[in-house]
């Protein structure tokens, strides 16, 4: 994997939890959850796990809102 693709994997993972985290900073613990729950413990982190929410235009707009969509379904 190039050392571009990596830096845009981290980029885009940060963005989604800078983004969680802001939006939904009332329900810390359960972001927190939710996060591990999509890239797994830190020590074994899968930030491409976060790549599901991006699409060939590579709007973070979007991006982050497919990320809130899917934490408001995953809440209930």
């Amino acid at each position: 994997m190039s050392l571009g693709t990596k830096n845009r994997q981290r980029r885009n993972a940060d963005l989604c939890k800078e983004h969680l985290r802001r939006e939904y900073a009332a329900q810390a613990a359960l972001v927190e959850e939710f996060i591990l729950e999509i890239e797994g413990p830190e020590e074994s982190a899968d930030l491409a796990a976060w790549a599901q929410f991006t699409d060939n235009k590579r709007s973070d707009a979007e991006m982050l809102e497919r990320v809130g969509e899917r934490y408001s379904q995953w809440l209930g």
